[in-house]
């Protein structure tokens, strides 16, 4: 994937940066139908072959990616993030929204390793992995937005891009699908016109945001995957971590996680093996953003008295 760490834009700039491409309303003359969509045939994790317009698009709002099962960089932090924007979503999951992860490997991932993927990161109702064909592929990810040119250049050859679309109403946006889920939940559900019926506190009520450097790279960049005392997430629990682990060791593996599994090192590939085999991506973190989420974890110890 690109390198730029899309999760520091801040929800007030994103959303300035998302693409909305308009059809108008629902018609015969749609142009982001049946006419522009190849109907080509995709597999999806459980073996079943589905039409990419016919079974997937038409008549439903979607949220699409793409992804391969043995990316090093962000694509574990894309399916762990959208496996929580997933949760928020709850029963709308499969009835007013659907999920579609299309691999751009699909030499590798196969069904069965799409299902095996799927289920390493809780997977629900809704959600489709999918492979097919090289050139189908190509061309259904060119249609959909998620192949550009300047992609070819970088390091995994596509970018972390999460397409929405409404297929009646013919209009889609672009988001980043390693931001806030829970930004991102508002965010499709405003732009699909869903209702919240939940209460909602004034304004007046909200508490002051106050976040120090360490905890908002922290909140924004790990809490996915990590807790500081709530338990294991897709990743270990980070309580007491800067007393078990060397300094200089955890410094490095934060900053070059994926060059120190591929040396072998042999704190890395036993997290990896325990942890289901979930790479933890490189977020590309400067010094002293390493440095304040350590701080940060270390205060959050303090905290608590360990």
């Amino acid at each position: 994937m690109q390198g730029r760490n899309w999760g520091r834009v801040t929800a007030a700039l994103l959303a300035g940066a998302v693409v909305f491409l308009r059809g108008g309303p629902a018609s015969a003359d749609n142009r982001w139908g049946a006419d522009y969509f190849p109907n080509v045939p995709l597999v999806t994790q459980d073996g079943a072959t589905v039409r990419l317009y016919d079974d997937l698009l038409k008549g439903k709002s979607v949220a699409i990616n793409v992804i391969y099962t043995s990316c090093k960089d962000e694509c574990p932090l894309e399916t762990a993030r959208l496996a929580q924007l997933q949760r928020l979503l709850g029963e709308r999951m499969g009835k007013e929204i659907f999920f579609y992860s299309i691999t751009i490997d699909p030499k590798r991932d196969t069904p069965k390793v799409l299902k095996a993927y799927a289920e390493k990161y809780g997977v629900g109702p809704g959600w489709l992995f999918l492979t097919g064909k090289e050139e189908d592929i190509r061309l259904a990810t060119k249609k959909l937005g998620l192949s550009r040119v300047r992609d070819s250049v970088s390091k995994d050859g596509h970018s972390a891009s999460l397409m929405v679309g409404n297929e009646p109403a013919g209009l889609w946006m672009r988001n980043s699908a390693v931001d806030n889920p829970q930004f991102l939940a508002t965010t499709i559900g405003n732009f699909l016109g869903w209702k919240d019926t939940a209460p909602r506190k004034s304004y007046a009520e909200a508490r002051p945001l106050v976040l120090d450097k360490g905890e908002y790279f922290f909140q924004s960049q790990c809490s996915v995957c990590h807790s500081v005392g709530q338990g294991d997430k897709m990743g270990p629990d980070l309580a007491g971590v800067t007393a078990r682990r060397d300094r200089s060791w955890l410094v490095r593996y934060i900053t070059a996680p994926d060059k120190m599994l591929a040396e072998g090192d042999p704190i890395a590939v036993a997290l990896f093996e325990k942890y289901q085999y979930a790479r933890m991506p490189n977020l590309r973190l400067s010094s002293d953003e390493v440095a304040a989420v350590l701080s940060y974890v270390e205060g959050r110890d303090a905290a608590r008295g360990r």
